[in-house]
């Protein structure tokens, strides 16, 4: 990744070709966003970047509207791709396309999974310009036949991160194979440029630039540093529903006290994550095997407390937890220090309650951080991203089943119809789904040899999931 060498000057509205300056009319636009204005001369002139801005910055604009100018009404093939990771995001997007795009000739449609194909495909066939989808519908439809990218000319990443911690990765390899060999204009938005989804963007673009609206020059942000006001007495549910949101590749969660370490390595480890505890407590050699663990990347929760985790070095952290808020300012930065390291970005969360938000906003001003409060998810929430994240899954392993297999899982579909249809065994279905996702998704990368007698059991061996669809 590198900055501009050659960088583009931020373009006003009223520079802007008089077809886009049209398009953004028919939605009300008389500006354009910070975002806006850094993007489109880079994608006007068909350069290969990497964006980073946060959902609600105008980031969907600043890529819709260049293709006004590039895309080709008349060629009634798909010529820009816009990858998404949810069908909601996807509706989104595809209705903004609609509104920009429309009036210009360009078709649109949105391909997503979860629902039936038929009028996907017929939009296809009628032959559609702009395509935003999430890749595994994507790749489903290369499969059959039903799309080609031969004509493509633009392929965005939109909400790159989500999409990765969705478990996109395997699909987005897989859909690479149908990219045209000739040069793409790629370009990838992402809220945060974690480890993980910086190697990925060098496996799809091969030079890009990186432009960020954080600060007034082109650079990486280190750290994003959230909160989140949570009831005291459901802190730790909060906490877990924060860790379903975010899937982080691999966090630390400082606690203040040895007691709460190991309160929250118990609940952790109940939900079926792969967490362990790291305390003054243990001996030399339990702490060893799990700093082992740590080091080798096969342990993606740590719950420690300051002086256990003092001296840790782990390159690679996504994520720091602050469940506790430190009783002294200068430990916060030393926490929030330990992810965001060797060039990449990383998310410094902390959980706070009451007195405490007075607390943290006093430490951000101390030491000029960029604080963002979030709301905390609600089980709602948990539910639309776990729903989509099994839909994904569970479609990738269907796209993987040979003929013989496919052929033995016709004994149980008039089994899954009874099933769907009796109210009472929904129980049974939602069990089955559960216990996937758990295994694919939260069950450890390798099991340790020799775990401390004190753990819980956890599921190995079928539980295991591969690297891939986790790190990337």
């Amino acid at each position: 990744m590198i900055s501009s060498n050659n960088p583009l000057l931020e373009v006003k509205f009223e520079q802007l070709p008089e077809s886009l300056r049209t398009a953004a009319g028919r939605v009300g636009w008389t500006a354009l966003m910070p975002v806006q204005a850094r993007v489109i001369p880079y994608m006007l002139n068909g350069r290969d970047v990497m964006i980073q801005a946060r959902t609600g910055s105008g980031k969907t604009g600043a890529f819709l509207l260049p293709m006004l100018e590039r895309l080709d009404p008349k060629c009634n093939h798909c010529q820009a791709l816009i990858l998404v990771p949810t069908r909601e995001l996807a509706r989104q997007v595809w209705q903004e396309a609609e509104i920009l795009c429309g009036d210009m000739g360009l078709r649109t449609v949105a391909v997503y999974g979860g629902v039936g194909y038929k009028a996907q495909m017929e939009a296809l066939h009628r032959g559609a310009h702009i395509i935003v989808g999430t890749p595994g519908r994507v790749l489903d439809h290369l499969l059959k036949r039903t799309l080609v990218l031969e004509h493509l000319e633009m392929l965005i990443f939109d909400e790159a991160d989500r999409m990765l911690s969705m478990g996109f990765y395997p699909d987005m390899k897989k859909l690479q194979r149908y990219l045209p060999a000739r040069k793409l204009n790629i370009c990838m938005f992402s809220a945060t440029f974690p480890t993980h989804v910086l190697h990925t963007a060098h496996e799809f673009i091969r030079k890009p630039e990186f432009l960020s609206l954080s600060q007034d020059h082109i650079h990486v942000t280190d750290t994003e540093h959230v909160f989140y006001n949570v009831p005291g007495m459901d802190k730790d549910r909060s906490l877990v529903r924060l860790i379903e949101i975010e899937n982080p590749a691999s966090a630390i969660i400082f606690c203040n006290t040895k007691a709460t370490v190991h309160y929250v390595t118990t609940v952790l480890q109940r939900f079926g994550y792969d967490a362990d505890e790291l305390t003054a407590d243990l001996s030399q050699r339990e702490r060893e095997q799990v700093l082992e663990r740590v080091r080798q990347g096969n342990l993606r929760f740590l719950v420690a407390t300051d002086i256990a985790a003092r001296g840790l070095d782990i390159p690679e952290l996504s994520h720091v937890v602050q469940y506790d808020l430190p009783e002294d300012f200068e430990a916060y930065i030393h926490r929030a220090g330990r992810t965001g390291r060797a060039g990449a970005s990383g998310t410094a969360i902390s959980l706070v309650s009451g007195v405490e938000k007075f607390q943290i906003k006093r430490i951000a001003k101390r030491y000029s951080i960029d604080l963002q409060e979030q709301p905390l998810p609600s089980d709602a929430d948990v539910e639309a991203i776990v729903t989509e994240r099994v839909t994904t899954l569970l479609e990738a392993r269907l796209r993987d089943r040979d003929k013989l297999k496919a052929e033995r899982s016709r004994r149980f579909v008039t089994l899954a119809r009874s099933l769907v249809e009796s109210e009472e065994e929904l129980d049974v279905i939602a069990m089955l789904l559960d216990d996937y996702y758990q295994q694919v998704l939260h069950a450890p990368l390798i099991p340790p040899d020799d775990a401390p007698r004190r753990k819980l059991d956890r599921s190995d061996g079928s539980g295991k999931r591969r690297r891939d669809s986790r790190r990337h």
